[in-house]
């Protein structure tokens, strides 16, 4: 089941190298300040995860520049999640705005969250 999965895994990241989506291109001064208003936004994922695939593709066509962070390769991202987020589960958004905290998961929400953002 390991390997399967594995492979899988693999699959997909070549898939999504092979069909990365083209960036939403916009003026330098709607760039910067859609880069202001993402600067805190963080993205807890694992790497061949289908769902963060999803997420990360969303990210990319819309021109956002959000971290990432794995939380499956990197302990210190693991339990930020965990303590902070509540569970381990991914995708999860972090979202810091006017010094509150918002942890988002579910695929389909944060990619609703992000498209008002870019819109």
């Amino acid at each position: 089941m390991k390997l399967v999965r594995w492979l899988l895994g693999r699959i997909i990241l070549l898939l999504d190298f092979i069909f990365t989506p083209r960036s939403k291109k916009r003026s330098v001064d709607e760039q910067a300040k859609l880069d202001e208003q993402t600067a805190h936004f963080k993205l807890y994922q694992f790497k061949a995860c289908p769902f963060c695939v999803k997420v990360r593709r969303a990210i990319k066509r819309q021109g956002l520049r959000v971290e990432t962070r794995d939380a499956k390769g990197n302990q210190q991202f693991r339990q930020e999640l965990l303590e902070q987020g509540g569970k381990v589960k991914v995708p999860c958004l972090r979202i810091e705005q006017q010094g509150q905290v918002k942890w988002l998961y579910e695929s389909n929400d944060i990619i609703a969250f992000l498209d008002k953002v870019a819109a």
